[in-house]
């Protein structure tokens, strides 16, 4: 099945089908951050150094970079952030910007392959960000709109993916290359966003064979307790086969529903990360428990 490798100079992070489920950091972002977006703006990076360690620490096996802030030099920022991010962790990045020489500048200074987030159906943009990403050899993220809008018809935001999936391969790039977002809308404002995505991650899956992904956090906007809703969400979107998803691996309950679903899609093999995310310390501070016994007592199925 296809493999999308994404990788910085020392590590590769493959997104595929029946693999672990990847986790794209998505806190290195100044929209609706206005201290880290004046931070950035003044040259202070330190809260990017956080941010990105942090979201390495709680399991993020890539991190996404966006420097978007307004009135500022944004190809500037961009590359000083990456930089900074790549010589502190080894996570491969996902370099986002709907700036062509913003991800031009992020890109000439990058280590590895990085993931080009993102390109729309739009025929111009289509014909700036491609050539682009055929010269660097890059992965892309294909968002599912074009010149029309987002349509709320789950059937032409498929059609937009196989468009640009196919402009894609016009200019070199392989369709493992290419990671759909299918869009996730709000729940609370459209009550079938959820069954939509589903339903095109499954088509991606089977018809078209490429990877996905998504801005996870979109579906659970305005609304109460939003990491349930979040969670629940990226699970069933694993259930139908999505690869990946840009969102917050600190958030307890997300991360959680993420790696139960790898375990009961068989894609945490033995459920050893499950295991080891989840494994009760030792009351001693010894080693930790061996062989279903705690207290000298065997446990019980149902304990």
């Amino acid at each position: 099945m296809t493999d999308t490798i994404i990788s910085s100079a020392t590590k590769e992070v493959a997104i595929g089908f029946g693999r672990p489920f990847v986790m794209i950091g998505e806190k290195i972002n100044p929209t609706g951050r206005k201290l880290l977006a004046e931070e950035m703006k003044t040259g202070d990076f330190s809260r990017v150094e956080k941010d990105a360690l942090d979201q390495v620490a709680a399991g993020a096996h890539m991190l996404d970079v966006n420097a978007g802030i307004p009135l500022a030099d944004e190809p500037a920022l961009l590359a000083k952030a990456v930089e900074l991010v790549q010589s502190i962790t080894d996570a491969p990045i996902s370099i986002d910007s709907s700036i062509v020489e913003a991800l031009e500048s992020a890109i000439a200074v990058y280590k590895g392959k990085p993931l080009i987030n993102s390109v729309t159906g739009e025929e111009e943009v289509m014909e700036r960000v491609l050539p682009f990403v055929a010269k660097y050899g890059a992965a892309v993220v294909a968002v599912s709109n074009d010149d029309t809008g987002i349509s709320e018809d789950p059937d032409v935001r498929f059609e937009v993916a196989r468009t640009i999936i196919n402009r894609a391969a016009d200019h070199g790039i392989p369709k493992q290359d290419v990671v759909v977002d299918p869009l996730v809308m709000p729940i609370g404002a459209m009550a079938t966003a959820g069954r939509q995505v589903f339903a095109l991650v499954g088509r991606l899956r089977t018809e078209l064979e490429v990877n996905t992904t998504c801005g996870a956090s979109n579906v659970s906007f305005g609304l109460p307790s939003r990491h349930a809703v979040t969670g629940s969400f990226l699970a069933m979107a694993i259930s139908h086969g999505m690869t990946s998803a840009i969102m917050n691996p600190m958030h307890a309950e997300v991360k959680a529903a993420v790696m139960a679903a790898d375990v009961l899609n068989n894609q945490d093999p033995n459920c050893a990360a499950w295991i080891a995310e989840n494994r009760e310390p030792p009351a001693d501070g010894g080693p930790g428990r061996r062989g279903g016994r705690r207290g000298g007592r065997r446990r019980s199925a149902t304990e």
